[in-house]
C-alpha cells in the first residue's frame, strides 16, 4: 500500500485537520494509520511519554488516532527565536539556536533523521499520512522542503491537494500548484479536496466540473465551514475561533504578547459554556474581568518588554482581580529574570518582572521537558524556592501546561472530534482515495 501526502495549496488551507479526518476514514475502511510531519515550525508544542517535544497539531493527530505520541511523528521542530534565529528540536531534543539561514545551509545533516523516522512508522502501519508545511511550490525553496517534496519523491508518497475557498482564489491555486509541481509528482496527485466552504453547496457545483474536466483533476470533497475550537497550531488558526458567550458568567482575559506559545492550553475554558474568552494585545482596562492570565511565551524576557511597552505591566503590578501565570507568564510574576546563560540573549541579562513572587527566576540551557499525566512541563527558567506553583491572595502561577482539562473537556473534545467525523464522513470520497492507495 502507498503511503499519503497531504499538501495545502497555501498556508492555513486545513492541512492538519484533513490529515486527522482522512486518517480516521481509513481506520473504519480496516487500516491501520500513523501522522507525520517532516518539519513543523510552531512555539505551540507538547512533551510526549518519552520525553521528547513535538508540534501541538502533530500531538493532536495522535491522540485523535489513537496513535503513541513520539518524536518519531516529527522529527524536527523550529520555534521562533529572537531576530532570525530558531530553536531547533531534533527527534524531540534542543539541539541549538540557528539562523534560518544556517538551517537550509545544513539541511542535508537532518534528512536521516527524518527518513529514520518515517521509515519506522512505514514499517508498523498501513499508511503514513505526511502533512506537508505551507505551500509545496516556493520555487525558491523547493530543494530544501522536507516536509512536502522531500517526502513525496522520495517514498512516492500519493498526495492530495487541499484548497481553502475562503481565501478566494481556489481555481488558480489548485491550477497553480498542480501545474508547478515536478511531472513526477504531479502523477502521483490523486485528487482536490475544497475546505472551507459556506452557504449552499451546490452553488460550487460548476465548480467541481470544471476542476474535474478543465482541470482534469478528481475533486475528492468539498467541505462546509465547520467551527473546530481544538488543536490550534498557529496564530492563524487562533483568530478563526469561535465561542459563544450568551451564557458566560465569567469573563477571563488572556494576555496576547507577541511571542505567546501554548495557548492550546485555554481549549477547555474557550469549550467552557460559562466562560467567555478575550484575548488581549493593548492597554485596555483589565479590571471588567474575573481573571487574567499570563499564558506562556516562547521569548519570555522580549515579552516582558512588551508588557512594560504596552502599558499592562504596571496595571498588572496594580490590579486586584485575580492574576494567573502559566509557564512563561508564571517566569514573569518573580521579582527578577536572570539569563546568564544567554537562552535568550546574545550576552548575559537581567530584568526586572512583576515582583509579585519573592524569588528569582535563572534561565539554564537545559531546557525541562517532564510529563505528569495530562501536566506538562517545558521551559528553561528555573526557580529555587517555587520549582513548580506559587499561590497568595490574588496571585497565583504554575509551570504546568494543561491545568484546565478535566474529564468533562476530555468528553467534550472526543464528541467534537466524532461530530465533525460524521459531518464530514459522506462528504469525502474515501473510497477513491483507499483504491488510489
Amino acid at each position: 500500500m502507498n503511503n499519503l501526502s497531504i499538501f495545502g495549496t497555501h498556508s492555513d488551507s486545513g492541512k492538519s485537520t484533513i490529515t486527522w479526518l482522512i486518517g480516521r476514514l481509513l481506520q473504519e475502511r480496516g487500516l491501520s494509520v500513523a501522522p507525520f510531519k517532516a518539519q513543523n515550525v510552531s512555539n505551540n508544542a507538547r512533551v510526549c511519554s518519552d520525553g521528547s517535544e513535538i508540534s501541538i497539531a502533530q500531538y493532536f493527530q495522535a491522540e485523535v488516532l489513537g496513535v503513541e505520541p513520539s518524536f518519531i511523528l516529527n522529527p524536527i521542530l523550529l520555534k521562533s527565536g529572537r531576530g532570525s534565529l530558531a530553536s531547533l528540536i531534533v527527534e524531540g531534543k534542543v539541539v541549538k539556536d540557528k539562523d534560518v539561514r544556517e538551517y537550509y545551509r545544513d539541511l542535508d545533516a537532518l534528512t536521516p533523521s527524518v527518513q529514520r523516522c518515517f521509515e519506522e512508522l512505514d514499517c508498523r502501519y498501513d499508511c503514513v499520512i505526511a502533512e506537508g508545511a505551507g505551500s509545496p511550490v516556493e520555487l525558491n525553496l523547493m530543494d530544501k522542503d522536507l516536509s512536502n517534496i522531500f517526502i513525496a519523491t522520495k517514498y512516492k508518497t500519493k498526495i492530495i491537494l487541499v484548497a481553502d475557498i475562503e481565501k478566494g482564489g481556489v481555481f488558480a491555486s489548485i491550477w497553480g500548484v498542480y501545474n508547478l509541481l515536478p511531472k513526477e509528482l504531479q502523477k502521483n496527485v490523486i485528487g482536490v479536496i475544497i475546505n472551507k466552504f459556506r452557504g449552499d453547496m451546490s452553488l460550487f457545483d460548476e465548480g467541481v466540473r470544471i476542476i474535474e474536466e478543465e482541470f482534469k483533476i478528481p475533486v475528492l470533497g468539498v467541505l462546509p465551514y465547520e467551527p473546530f475550537n481544538l488543536g490550534f497550531e498557529d496564530s492563524a488558526s487562533l483568530s478563526n475561533f469561535i465561542q459563544d458567550c450568551s451564557q458566560a458568567t465569567k469573563k477571563i482575559a488572556v494576555i496576547n504578547y507577541p511571542y505567546m506559545s501554548n495557548y492550546n492550553d485555554f481549549e477547555p475554558l474557550i469549550a467552557d459554556k460559562e466562560v467567555c474568552l478575550e484575548f488581549i494585545s493593548s492597554n485596555i482596562s483589565l479590571e471588567q474581568f474575573d481573571l487574567v492570565i499570563l499564558p506562556g511565551s516562547k521569548l519570555v524576557l522580549e515579552d516582558l518588554k512588551w508588557l512594560k511597552k504596552s502599558g499592562l505591566f504596571e496595571q498588572l503590578r496594580g490590579l486586584k482581580k485575580s492574576v494567573l501565570g502559566i509557564c512563561g507568564g508564571y517566569q514573569m510574576m518573580f521579582k527578577k529574570i536572570i539569563d546568564n546563560e544567554c537562552v535568550e540573549t546574545k550576552e548575559p541579562a537581567s530584568m526586572e518582572a512583576l515582583g509579585f513572587i519573592d524569588d528569582v527566576i535563572v534561565f539554564k540551557k537545559e531546557k525541562i521537558l517532564r510529563k505528569k499525566g495530562e501536566l506538562f512541563e517545558i521551559h528553561h527558567g528555573v526557580s529555587k524556592r517555587y520549582p513548580l506553583e506559587y499561590e497568595k491572595d490574588n496571585i497565583k502561577g504554575t509551570f504546568y501546561h494543561g491545568i484546565f482539562s478535566d474529564e468533562k473537556f476530555k468528553k467534550h473534545k472526543e464528541k467534537t472530534i466524532c461530530n465533525f467525523v460524521d459531518k464530514m464522513r459522506d462528504r469525502v470520497d474515501i473510497q477513491k482515495i483507499v483504491d488510489a492507495l
